[in-house]
C-alpha cells in the first residue's frame, strides 16, 4: 500500500468527521438555483453521469444537489433479474469483498478482518443466525446511483441504528483502518425471508449526510450517543424483491448477511467486481417457501 494511501487512511483520525458531514449535508440541501445547478453540473462532468438514464434528466430539475444525488433512475435501466432463484443486488457500486462468514468474521481487506456480532452493534443472539453463513459488501463511489434495494422479499423485524465513527470506505481506508465496518455509523435492518434470516447493513461515512429508509424515513441525523432499536412485532413493513428499501444522501457501503447454506454467490463475482443493482448477486441452494424449522428473528 502505498505510503500517501496510509497516510489519507489515518489523518481522518484527526478530522472532524461528524462536524464535516453536517456541513456537507446543509451544502447538498441548498436551493439557490445558480449554486445548486452549478454544483450538479460540475458533479456531472467529473464523474460521467450518464443523466440518460435518470428518470429526470434535466440536471436543472432538481430543488438541491440530494434530490440529483439520490435521483430515481429509469426502470428500465436497471431491470430485476428474472430467475425465481435469483437474489438480486441491492445497489450499484464495486464489490469489496464478497464470500463466507468463518469463525463468526468477515473478511474486510487483505489481512483484515471484523466479527459479525460487532457489525451488528454487539448482539450475539443476532450474530448467531448468521453464523458460517454468506456476506457481500459492495462500495458505493459517489458516480453510482444511491437507491438500495431488497435482494428478496422480506418482512422486516427489527432495525437498529448504531452511532459510530465516520471514515471514509474506500479501498485506501478499508485496507488500513482495523474493524472499519464495526467502527463506522450504520442503519442496520433484520428481515425475515423465505429461506431465513437477512440483514442489510447500511453503513455511514465521512460526507454521508443521512441514511434513511422508506419506512421510518431519516434514521440519521441527528445522530444518537446511544444505539437505538425500533422493533415491529404488529404490521410490519413488507418489501418486495427488488423494491427500494433505503438510500444513501452521499456514498457508502452496504454489507448483506445470509445464513448458513442459503444461498451461494454468482461464481463471476470477486473483489473489485462492477454490479448494478437488480442484477444476480447470488442463487438460492432451494427454493421453497419458508419453513417452521427455520430460524425465525425475535421480535
Amino acid at each position: 500500500m502505498p505510503t500517501s494511501e496510509k497516510l489519507f487512511a489515518l489523518g481522518q483520525h484527526v478530522l472532524p468527521q461528524h462536524m464535516l458531514s453536517r456541513l456537507m449535508g446543509s451544502i447538498t440541501r441548498c436551493r439557490n438555483s445558480v449554486f445548486k445547478d452549478a454544483m450538479i453540473r460540475s458533479f456531472i462532468k467529473l464523474y460521467g453521469v450518464d443523466m440518460a438514464q435518470a428518470a429526470e434528466p434535466d440536471p436543472t430539475a432538481y430543488g438541491c444537489f440530494n434530490e440529483f444525488f439520490t435521483r430515481a433512475l429509469k426502470p428500465e435501466t436497471r431491470p430485476i433479474a428474472p430467475e425465481p432463484d435469483a437474489v438480486v443486488c441491492p445497489a450499484d457500486g464495486t464489490v469489496s469483498q464478497i464470500g463466507a462468514i468463518t469463525e463468526g468474521r468477515i473478511i474486510q481487506a487483505k489481512g483484515k478482518n471484523f466479527s459479525v456480532a460487532e457489525l451488528l452493534g454487539g448482539h450475539a443472539e443476532q450474530a448467531e443466525l448468521f453464523a458460517n453463513g454468506r456476506f457481500a459488501t459492495i462500495y458505493l463511489s459517489p458516480r453510482d446511483y444511491h437507491r438500495l434495494h431488497m435482494p428478496l422479499d422480506g418482512t422486516l423485524k427489527e432495525m437498529t441504528h448504531v452511532p459510530g465513527k465516520l471514515f471514509s470506505v474506500n479501498a485506501a481506508t478499508t485496507a488500513n483502518i482495523p474493524n472499519l465496518f464495526a467502527r463506522n455509523e450504520r442503519v442496520i435492518a433484520l428481515f425475515d425471508t423465505e429461506v431465513g434470516p437477512m440483514a442489510l447493513v447500511l453503513v455511514g461515512a465521512i460526507f454521508v449526510a443521512s441514511i434513511e429508509t422508506v419506512w421510518h424515513g431519516v434514521v440519521t441525523p441527528p445522530t444518537s450517543t446511544t444505539v437505538r432499536t425500533w422493533h415491529y412485532p404488529e404490521n410490519p413493513p413488507v418489501l418486495s424483491r427488488g423494491q427500494e428499501m433505503g438510500r444513501f444522501n452521499m456514498g457508502s457501503t452496504i454489507i448483506v448477511l445470509f445464513g448458513d447454506n442459503v444461498v451461494e454467490w454468482e461464481e463471476s463475482l470477486v473483489p473489485d467486481s462492477i454490479v448494478r443493482m437488480g442484477q444476480s448477486l447470488a442463487r438460492l441452494t432451494h427454493q421453497t417457501a419458508q419453513s417452521s424449522d427455520h430460524r425465525q428473528l425475535t421480535a
